[in-house]
């Protein structure tokens, strides 16, 4: 065990390359028609550009607990920092969606593994109360990098080319792989752990969650169960997963520590973070795509309306920290969580014409308290954990947050599907010869297209065309309202969860956490 060290400057460096990991989940959100169109991409590839990335990473996370035990932190973040580098080059250079696919694969394997040894490392570098300002730090950027990657992303695209979602990285991803080696001294590596890893739980994992991650992804599109392939992907998953589980909980030394669930602060700590992971990436999944398809807005319009999410979550740091010196951190969680479930309510009442302005006051409800939804279950969660445990449980607390992500973009797109067709049905059922507005509606839309060729007849197709286009405009709105709202309940239940956590005291030694 080495002396700790006394700079604030590995955690700042190792927390960018957090932070760059979890920016490029979604960077390309706001871009993929733009990549697709340069890569010539067909319309059902472009989304593989964000699957492939996540599904790489939802499967490395678990495993970075066992792979920092071996390597140590020092050398696994440099490789990883080494590899998101390179790999971040390889996208910028791909030659078609093929070779960007695999290279976006490769970039979130590499780099996943940044994000939960930040989390192990802060118990490390901090103690006592000071943990409360690296688990502010922490959960700001959990909560704020994913929020800034599609503002991020539609500015770089607008202004230069998308290539340059990649190329930003080549810098700073440099800059993280010389300095970690020099700078970070938490632990020493342990080859001999190779010997008896668990490999047979190693690979049911990656085939139960990749399989889960890609079902989650292509159930909507494919119309989930009654394609064969989701069906078989689907049984994969639940047999891979079982067993792993069943493996993890009899292996002498599991890659992953299921155990830790038996922890009542962990498990319900690993449920909140499932929930937060839901309202982070489903919200900006759900946003974006709200104002592309209902107002047609660009990548930079896009990024620019949703901007105040982010400037809400950076002031809400500050007074969380203030907070969390006075009051017990649950309860400035459940009210992280509630305001969370508010913004949700609020969304609901969106609108066709909803824009910057409109979008300003939910926003803030749903930036502001993130940085309070998300550091108080690092430190109720991990922080109630045994030391010699922590790492081995930190990939599986960090995985839930991702995997309530991918989750949550898969129901809420379910959601928009089916209730978009059936507020469609509603509408149209409303639009007869007895409706007088939708009569005059078309009647004076025929008059201002009889002049194109062929007359009141054309007229009258493009009159009925543009009232389908309004109604469906419509009944995609009140999709997205319903989708909103069951991220709501879901966050109104997590709220309730809250008070049975225990409150978590400091531990005796810090350096014990490595």
């Amino acid at each position: 065990m080495t002396a700790k060290h006394p700079s604030l400057l590995p955690f700042v460096v190792m927390t960018a390359g957090m932070f760059i990991a979890l920016l490029d989940i979604q960077i390309v959100a706001s871009s993929l028609q733009e990549i697709g169109g340069g890569l010539s991409a067909a319309q059902d590839e472009i989304s593989w550009v964000q699957t492939a990335y996540l599904i790489a990473e939802i499967v490395m996370i678990p495993l970075s607990g066992w792979l920092t035990r071996v390597f140590s932190t020092r050398w696994l973040f440099t490789a990883s920092a080494a590899g998101f580098t390179l790999s971040s080059m390889l996208c910028g250079l791909a030659w078609n969606i093929q070779s960007m696919i695999v290279f976006r694969a490769l970039q979130g394997l590499l780099g996943a593994s940044m994000i939960p040894t930040v989390f192990t490392s802060s118990f490390y570098f901090f103690e006592g109360p000071r943990r409360v300002y690296s688990a502010a730090v922490i959960g700001t950027i959990a909560s704020i990098a994913p929020t800034l990657g599609p503002v991020i992303g539609g500015w770089i695209t607008d202004t230069l080319t998308w290539h340059w979602l990649f190329y930003i990285n080549l810098v700073p991803g440099a800059v993280i792989t010389l300095l970690v080696p020099m700078l970070v001294r938490i632990d020493e590596p342990d080859l001999s752990l190779l010997r008896g890893a668990d490999y047979l739980g190693i690979a049911l994992m990656a085939v139960g969650l990749g399989t889960l991650e890609y079902t989650l992804e292509e159930g909507t599109r494919w119309n989930w169960f009654s394609d064969a392939t989701i069906r078989t992907t689907a049984w994969i998953s639940g047999v891979s997963l079982l067993l792993f589980a069943v493996r993890s909980l009899t292996y002498e030394n599991p890659v992953v520590d299921l155990r830790a669930l038996g922890n009542r602060n962990f498990a319900l700590g690993c449920l909140l973070s499932f929930v937060t992971g839901v309202g982070i990436f489903t919200t900006i999944y759900l946003t974006p795509l709200f104002l592309d398809y209902v107002r047609g807005y660009s990548a930079w319009q896009t990024g620019t309306a949703i901007f105040s999410t982010g400037v809400a979550s950076l002031i809400g740091t500050p007074v969380y920290i203030l907070l969390a010196r006075r009051f017990d951190t649950r309860w400035l969680m459940m009210f992280g969580l509630a305001c969370f479930a508010l913004s949700m309510w609020s969304f609901s009442f969106i609108t066709h014409d909803w824009g910057a302005a409109e979008l300003l006051v939910p926003q803030v409800l749903r930036g502001f308290p993130q940085v309070f939804a998300v550091a108080p279950s690092v430190t109720l969660g991990l922080g109630s954990l045994p030391p010699e445990r922590l790492k081995y449980a930190s990939g599986l607390f960090n995985m839930m947050r991702n995997l309530g992500g991918a989750v949550g973009i898969a129901a809420s797109a379910a959601i928009i599907n089916d209730q978009t067709n059936l507020h469609f049905q509603r509408i149209a059922a409303h639009l007869t010869p007895a409706n007088l507005p939708m009569d005059r509606f078309v009647q004076g839309m025929t008059e201002r297209y009889a002049a194109l060729p062929g007359g009141p007849v054309v007229g009258h197709q493009a009159a009925l065309e543009q009232l389908w286009h309004l109604a469906y405009r419509e009944a995609s709105t009140l999709a997205f309202a319903d989708a909103f709202r069951a991220i709501m309940l879901a966050f109104v239940v997590a709220t309730l969860l809250v008070p049975f956590l225990r409150k978590v005291g400091a531990p005796k030694t810090a350096a014990e956490a490595h």
